[in-house]
């Protein structure tokens, strides 16, 4: 599911150093290993930290802020530096959401509706600038930061949507995971056998991959007694981190995710 609404002029020339990477089967499996992360280290800082929510948000925000700075600086697509924007945004977008239904009171339905709509905002405010959406064009200041932008926004809707779904049908943890696995399947059914547009399917696929993953990361980690295998915060985010550099080393070393020039 590779996105492309759009052409830019001189593309071909531009593409090389485009800021993110190729959307491969790579790509798909360190996003949702990021958002597992993303919900067993939010749960972690929130028990282990001794900041409260509200702190704890502020230092990830601030850590966030500052991986950002590097990536903008960054003349091309860093494996490190990108994966680890996309971890701590996963950390953030799932604080967000919990803020506003633990500390705020929102409910879910409201939040959900919201980073909607942020969202549609996003992608609007982008094309009109860029009248570009193209995943394959990250080419330009301006461009990168709607996308950083889109990216936050998928993870904050995808935390919130998850939660309204898993507390509302009451499927459990795993359940929940083959329930988002399995939707995820269609979206990609629907691109590669029915033509279903490329970019819609891309960031439909983006959004959902949050509540998987957090569904996986829940049911490794949360006690037996709630459903889960009781592996705890501190190892399931371990072991993940330790799969998720892995395999950010073996990208940086090959090369394997690097945008092509004949994609553009």
């Amino acid at each position: 599911m590779v996105p492309e609404a759009g052409r830019a002029p001189g593309s071909r020339d531009r593409l090389r150093r485009s800021k993110v990477p190729e959307v491969t089967v790579y790509f798909w499996i360190i996003k949702v290993l990021c958002t597992t992360v993303g919900e067993t280290a939010a749960d972690l800082l929130n028990e282990r930290a001794g900041l409260g929510l509200t702190g704890v948000s502020v230092l990830m925000s601030a850590l966030l802020a500052v991986v950002l700075v590097v990536q903008f600086r960054s003349s091309a697509y860093r494996p490190g530096v990108y994966w680890s924007a996309v971890v701590l945004i996963s950390v953030v977008g799932t604080l967000v959401s919990d803020n506003l239904t633990d500390n705020m009171g929102v409910p879910l339905e409201t939040s959900t509706t919201v980073f909607a709509i942020v969202l549609a905002l996003v992608f609007f405010a982008w094309y009109r600038r860029e009248r570009i959406l193209s995943i394959h064009h990250i080419d330009t200041t301006s461009r990168e930061s709607f996308y950083w932008l889109a990216v936050l926004s998928t993870f904050a809707l995808g935390t919130a949507a998850g939660d309204l779904v898993s507390e509302r049908i009451g499927l459990g943890y795993w359940l929940s995971a083959v329930l988002f696995a399995a939707v995820i399947a269609a979206v990609a059914i629907a691109h590669f056998a029915l033509d279903l547009d490329a970019l819609w399917s891309f960031w439909s696929a983006y959004i959902l991959t949050r509540p998987l993953g957090a569904s996986i990361g829940d049911y490794l980690s949360q006690p037996t007694g709630d459903g889960g295998l009781g592996l705890g915060t501190v190892l399931t985010s371990a072991l993940f981190l330790a799969v998720i550099l892995g395999l950010v080393v073996y990208l940086s070393v090959t090369r394997r995710d690097v945008v092509r020039p004949e994609h553009a």
